[in-house]
């Protein structure tokens, strides 16, 4: 651990050289072990002797989720034997789940880079740490760690109604807050309704999946705490975090070249690029130029705490959430969040969702707080409000308002504020 926390600090140019090294090992091996690379690199005319450093890999292919649905067996290294592997699966929340395998060393490697991120914000090893987490994750803790009680989570439930989750974190009294953005935001919510000074962590960290700037400056408000959010993917682990400085979100570029793609081209510094990976510590399965779904924008910028990891300015969210319109236009989620965190009634609002039903049509699902405007009320001035934030004319699209008792989350536990029913893309 200590030293992947050096890493972190390493100079630029040691940690270039460590990067084009293992990017030659990693495709090296991977052309000579896995079938499905093997083959990709003569398909694309590419000998793995041509890969010498990060910027290499832009004669390699993307690898698309589909590719690994359809060819799982032939990506996995003819040197390990599956029935030894530690099968591991995405939750598919927002596409068909997919399945991949690692090494247990590489799964020790990636709970490393996990703490490290942690760490960096502030968590100590005895702390008291309280997970709002699926129950899945809840049997991943080694027993040394137990017993010494080091790093070790106590998790709750997130199926839980928002009501039992307070109650139990009030309970555990807990140091460290963490888990997913959604739950704790519906839970300071409630910390928030019930005037409650009994949870009172020393740090926050969020992640899993994508919240408005607004959201994280409520839930810092709720706790009186800072917010450190994290960017993850189940095939990669943790991705990019923040740091006490929270001036971007430092990529973990000892483990992985991330690259930020539009139109096969890597763009510059402060534009938006589909989120292409290539892992450096994955042998039993390589992911090299894996395309995971995401949009984010790469920065130049250095951040003041002085770490060498290069920063990456913001996840804008799922490629495949991104909402088209009926003329063609293609929309953010975060509008939607953003125009909902600008309606006068939004503190009267306990949950919502948007959904896209047809390209023209949206439904917003509202549930309301226990007090506040009438239902006629606030749909009136919703409705005028979108259509002016949005500035969506008629023919562009129309709104409906439903007010509903409860928004259920979706089976992955988490709470999505603005689904599509298309299933559209960027492609």
């Amino acid at each position: 651990m200590y030293s992947l926390m050096r890493r972190a600090y390493w100079p630029e140019e040691r940690l270039l050289q460590h990067q084009n090294r293992q990017v030659r090992s990693v495709v090296k091996y991977a052309y000579d072990n896995v079938p499905f690379y093997h083959r990709r690199l003569k398909e694309a005319g590419v000998d793995p002797s041509e890969i010498r450093t990060a910027d290499d890999l832009n004669k390699l292919p993307i690898l698309a989720k589909d590719d690994v649905r359809k060819n799982l067996e032939q990506m996995i290294s003819k040197e390990f034997d599956v029935a030894r592997l530690k099968r591991l699966r995405t939750s598919g929340s927002t596409g068909k789940p997919l399945h991949f395998y690692i090494t247990w060393s590489e799964d020790e490697f990636r709970k490393a880079k996990h703490l490290r991120a942690n760490m960096s914000c502030g968590q100590k090893p005895w702390d008291k740490w309280v997970l709002i987490t699926s129950p899945l994750h809840f049997g991943e803790i080694k027993s040394l760690q137990r017993l010494l009680g080091i790093f070790v989570p106590t998790p709750v439930l997130v199926f839980y109604d928002v009501g039992t989750q307070v109650s139990l974190v009030e309970q555990m009294r807990p140091d460290v807050l963490d888990g997913y953005s959604s739950s704790l935001l519906l839970l300071a919510k409630e910390v928030k309704r019930r005037g409650t000074h009994m949870v009172k962590p020393r740090l926050i960290i969020g992640g899993a999946e994508f919240i408005g700037d607004s959201s994280r400056r409520f839930i810092e408000e709720a706790f009186d705490v800072p917010f450190y959010d994290q960017y993850a993917c189940e095939e990669m682990e943790r991705v990019a975090w923040q740091c006490k400085e929270r001036h971007g979100y430092h990529v973990d570029a000892d483990s992985m070249i991330l690259q930020f793609v539009n139109d096969g081209e890597e763009v510059s510094p402060g534009e938006s690029g589909e989120i292409v990976c290539t892992s450096l510590f994955n042998y039993a399965m390589p992911f090299i130029r894996y395309a995971v779904g995401d949009v984010g924008v790469p920065s130049d910028e250095k951040c003041p705490c002085g770490r060498s990891l290069p920063l990456m300015k913001v996840v804008e969210g799922r490629k495949d959430s991104f909402l088209v319109l009926a003329d063609g236009q293609v929309m953010s989620p975060f509008a939607f969040d953003a125009a909902m965190c600008l309606f006068k009634f939004h503190d009267d609002i306990d949950e919502y969702r948007v959904i896209q039903r047809k390209a023209d049509v949206f439904e917003f699902l509202i549930k309301m707080g226990r007090e506040g405007p009438d239902e006629r009320t606030v749909e009136e001035e919703l409705l005028t409000h979108l259509k002016k934030t949005l500035n969506m004319s008629p023919e562009k699209a129309s709104f409906r308002i439903r007010f509903v008792d409860s928004i259920p989350l979706d089976k992955s536990g988490k709470l999505r504020k603005v689904v599509s029913e298309l299933g559209q893309t960027l492609e």
